[in-house]
């Protein structure tokens, strides 16, 4: 469909053409300047890296404690799974269940997710559920806060040195980590892997087409033969309506200011 290849600008509604990108460039609303997607294709390599390196380093925080307080001779060590468990128990479980999900659900649910999609789009080709895997990040990653759990953390140890030793274990550092790694995966736009699967299915469309036989329905004759009349096309909307292209821009290229509609200035009416 021809819709297929038209994109909208989110901040003034300008529609255009959708042009396929290479390397790292940028498409830019040429009315206002926004951003409109850029090329996913550069960073799948790394952005799948530090997604496996956050998944391995969230099972680590999970897997060890959080600290280690000494007061008086009495040693307790505190885990995250065991301060769920401390609030679920002390008739908090509102609490808990927030805690359990913005905190280990999901920010795992995205990682892995992501790194569904991920591995066979570098691969080649796409897996199930491709685009309701990407509609769940989208929806997951507003609630993954694992910052602000970090902030906690580092607030309620400030507090505790006057009242006890405070130790820091595997698991805070691993945290440290994980919310750094965390941070580089959430600016990747999951959106752009539309673009990539798009490419896909397009080569392997052309594959199909272009392996037809002789009797095959790409660029060949009907039965009436070379000479025999076509009936028009009916236009699309797109031709209908001619789309102009967003502005490309390269990585390294210097923002200007966005460009003015063309044409002369509109007749003023009379006063």
């Amino acid at each position: 469909m021809a819709q297929d290849k038209l994109i909208a600008c989110h901040d003034c509604d300008a529609l255009y053409r959708k042009p396929r990108l290479l390397g790292r460039q940028s498409a830019r609303c040429s009315r206002c300047g926004a951003t409109l997607y850029s090329s996913a294709a550069s960073q799948l390599d790394r952005i799948c890296a530090i997604t496996v390196a956050a998944l391995v380093t969230f099972i680590i925080a999970q897997s060890f404690p959080i600290i280690e307080l000494d007061a008086n001779g009495i040693t307790t060590e505190s885990s995250l799974f065991g301060a769920l468990v401390v609030l679920w128990h002390e008739d908090m479980q509102i609490v808990a269940v927030i805690v359990f999900c913005a905190t280990i659900l999901f920010p795992l649910t995205e990682m892995v997710a992501l790194l569904y999609v991920l591995v066979p789009v570098r691969r080649g080709f796409i897996p199930p559920g491709f685009d309701h895997v990407l509609r769940a990040i989208q929806f997951v990653r507003p609630w993954g806060m694992l910052e602000v759990f970090m902030l906690g953390v580092l607030i309620t140890i400030v507090k505790m040195v006057s009242l006890a030793r405070v130790i820091p274990e595997t698991a805070l550092f691993a945290f440290g980590a994980l919310t750094l790694m965390f941070t580089v995966v959430v600016t990747f736009d999951a959106r752009t892997l539309w673009d990539v699967a798009d490419g896909l299915r397009d080569a392997a469309r052309a594959a199909r087409e272009g392996g037809a036989g002789p009797g095959g329905l790409a660029g060949d004759a009907g039965p009436a033969g070379p000479h025999a009349p076509h009936s028009p096309a009916s236009p699309s909307p797109a031709s209908a309506h001619p789309l102009s292209e967003p502005e490309i821009r390269e990585p390294g290229a210097n923002t200007q200011e966005p460009a003015q509609p063309r044409g002369g200035p509109l007749p003023k009416g009379p006063r």
